[in-house]
């Protein structure tokens, strides 16, 4: 696997890793509609691609294919973080992760972690400033407000 720069010409591929990994990995957490509304069969690329271009992402390859993705902006806020659902619990998203907390070296970092993530984050040292409920196309979902202290 090598961690490379995002390309305007990942995304229609990051959204069907986004969409798919919603479906199936966070599909245990949350329920079908919740799902549906998360990750909604369309989504315009345009400001998809606007906002990982503005953001420092970085794409999980292997082979010829995306396995991950994250990004970052830079306040420290990590904004997505996904890995294709039979890639996990193989380093991927620890390395996006350790990838862009060191070139964007910040006191606090910051993200809206899933039910399913949460764990994850936790033993990178995160925690929970509050559980909160987000709209998403009229449907509620819960997620933690979370936060790491640079060592």
């Amino acid at each position: 696997m090598i961690l490379r720069r995002y390309k305007s010409s990942d995304c229609n591929a990051i959204i069907s890793l986004f969409r798919e990994t919603v479906h199936t990995v966070n599909r245990k957490d949350y329920t079908r509609d919740q799902c549906d509304a998360w990750a909604p069969a369309e989504i315009d690329v345009g400001p998809w691609d606007a906002l990982l271009s503005s953001h420092k992402t970085l794409v999980a390859v292997e082979g010829e294919t995306i396995v991950g993705f994250a990004d970052m902006d830079e306040t420290g806020y990590l904004d997505h973080l996904y890995v294709r659902a039979g890639f996990l619990r193989r380093g991927i998203a620890t390395a996006l992760c350790d990838a862009l907390e060191s070139t964007i070296p910040r006191k606090l970092y910051t993200t809206h972690a899933s039910i399913t993530s949460r764990p994850f984050f936790e033993a990178r040292g995160y925690t929970v400033v509050k559980e909160q409920q987000v709209r998403r196309h009229g449907v509620l979902l819960t997620n933690y407000v979370m936060q790491k202290r640079a060592p």
